[in-house]
């Protein structure tokens, strides 16, 4: 069949989820043996999230090909099990920096480079790219932001003319926001109205509206909002707020979404969608009672969305153990020797959280040293894999000024060096090591167990390694290094053989995991915090 383009955008105010919704109408059609992408435009001018602090955009999110991404692109992946590259997520950046590119070799032979159609031929361009080249039934386009937004107006222009040129082949899915007003005591339209009336403007009719409320939409409230947006009434679908993410495809499903979508595109819907796994791990979810405890040490755990892929990936495997995951964070700028025993005690284990920069290290430091004198499950990811070893050489092999150039240029026992290659770049933005590396892993490893496999694939973002000078000094005091690339013998994996959990990765596993398939590193870390939960518990009687 010919691909079907199906478009979604937001109004009234951000935030609302469409992300969320794109990624369960493609788990949708998905389970119904279709073949689905996703891909999110963002508005701004960053070439891509890569260089923006989590305070500004939270995590950011790596591709299998090396491509920094917004973090809905983590989402896409955890709800359809497909592997996104940086076709999936395009900037504003990366549009005007590619027709600026095309005009500099020439390519537009000396015509006035303009913002129509140059530049929304390059975003259409981008939209018809995927469904080529990927031979999908279904391509999902997310646009960022909010109708209204300046930002946003090339992407919408662009949605205008491949209404027109793709004909059937295509439709616009509205999400928009009703609220309650609790003084009044109803539920108002009139946001979702004018919202609408601003696509119209743009020359864009949308085919579906998704309302996002607190509160039950009556029928007839939707049909009212039907008649004023000039959408079919039942085509008009409410999403509640739901008590996990991961319960909105079978509540859109429970609405006909994708039913709607499906016919709206001149396809008969056959049957039910196959969501006989996600109903098995919702039904775990729901049915959770006892709680497993981890702490996530890190400096931005203020931010809840800091962490996203390390979050979700931790609830997943604690949902297929039948736990309730219990997260607790902990600023690793505020912990120091005189608190962390109130810190830490009582926690089945510890994340060791990635990230950049000086802020809040000694308290990873501080954190690792009592995990590891402890025998605290213990996991450490990127910079926490640094961390650990950093915290080993001072402590375990004597030498107390140890630390990372990245920290200190000056250090007498650099143990965590600038990578070789990237001695030489200024530019920082997409520079690092990023995406998919092999590794391979000692089979006697702790590590290998947990994967099943000595031989693994996981995403890198980072300049920084293990300094392969000290490692038979490591080894020697009973840190292994067990997992390294197979290529460049960059040590990938290091831990402790001697304790209940200790390991720390040069990658990170978290981008990997997904519903149906939750990472086999982060389901071991939790299945050791449990098992020692259950130590304490005999032992305390």
């Amino acid at each position: 069949m010919e691909t079907k383009y199906l478009f979604v955008t937001g109004g009234v105010v951000s935030s609302l989820g469409k992300g969320i919704i794109s990624s369960s109408l493609a788990c949708l059609l998905k389970a119904r043996g279709y073949r689905v992408t996703i891909q999110k435009f963002d508005p701004y001018i960053n070439i891509d999230p890569g260089t923006l602090n989590p305070y500004e955009h939270g995590e950011c999110y790596v591709t299998v090909d090396g491509h920094e991404a917004d973090l809905d692109l983590g989402h896409y992946e955890r709800f359809t099990n497909i592997r996104t590259t940086r076709a999936n997520n395009v900037t504003t950046g990366r549009i005007y920096q590619s027709v600026i590119d095309k005009e500099r070799r020439g390519d537009y032979l000396g015509k006035t480079v303009q913002i129509i159609p140059h530049i929304t031929d390059e975003i259409k361009r981008n939209v018809m790219a995927l469904g080529k080249t990927g031979n999908f039934d279904f391509v999902i386009t997310e646009i960022g932001g909010v109708v209204g937004d300046i930002e946003s107006l090339p992407f919408l222009e662009a949605v205008r003319q491949l209404r027109w040129e793709l004909e059937d082949n295509c439709l616009c899915i509205h999400l928009t926001y009703v609220p309650f007003i609790a003084a009044a005591k109803e539920l108002k339209t009139k946001p979702t109205q004018h919202s609408v009336k601003e696509l119209q403007h743009l020359g864009i009719q949308p085919d579906v509206l998704v309302l996002r409320t607190e509160h039950d939409i009556p029928v007839t409230m939707r049909k009212k909002i039907a008649q004023f947006c000039n959408v079919a009434p039942d085509a008009v679908v409410q999403s509640r707020d739901a008590s996990s993410i991961y319960k909105v495809p079978m509540l859109m499903h429970e609405q006909h979404l994708d039913e709607i979508v499906l016919r709206k595109v001149g396809i008969v819907p056959q049957g039910e969608p196959d969501l006989g796994p996600w109903r098995e791990f919702l039904t775990k979810m729901d049915k959770a009672t006892e709680k497993v405890t981890i702490g996530l040490v890190g400096k931005y755990v203020e931010l809840q969305d800091a962490y996203k892929s390390i979050n979700e990936a931790l609830f997943q495997c604690a949902t297929y153990l039948d736990r309730k995951l219990d997260l607790r964070y902990i600023h690793s700028e505020k912990l120091n020797g005189g608190n962390v025993d109130a810190q830490l005690e009582g926690l089945d284990g510890v994340i060791i959280a990635p990230g950049f920069g000086q802020r809040g290290i000694e308290g990873k430091f501080v954190a690792l040293e009592w995990c590891r004198t402890h025998d605290v499950p213990t996991f450490g990811i990127c910079l926490g894999m640094q961390c650990m070893v950093i915290e080993f050489a001072r402590n375990v092999l004597g030498l107390t000024e140890a630390n990372s150039t990245e920290m200190n240029h000056m250090t007498p026992d650099n143990v965590i060096d600038l990578m070789e290659e990237q001695k030489s770049i200024h530019n920082m933005g997409g520079t690092m090591r990023l995406g998919a590396y092999r590794c391979h892993l000692d089979p006697s490893s702790h590590a290998a167990a947990a994967y099943g496999s000595t031989e693994v694939e996981e995403r890198h973002r980072h300049r920084f390694e293990f300094n392969n000078e000290y490692r038979a000094r490591f080894e020697e005091a009973g840190m292994k290094c067990v997992g390294e690339n197979p290529d460049t013998h960059l040590v990938e994996v290091v831990e402790l053989p001697d304790h209940r959990w200790y390991i720390g990765t040069q990658y990170h596993p978290e981008y990997s995991s997904t519903v149906l398939a939750p990472s086999p590193l982060f389901m071991d870390f939790v299945k050791s915090a449990i098992s020692y939960q259950k130590e304490k518990e005999q032992i305390n009687g």
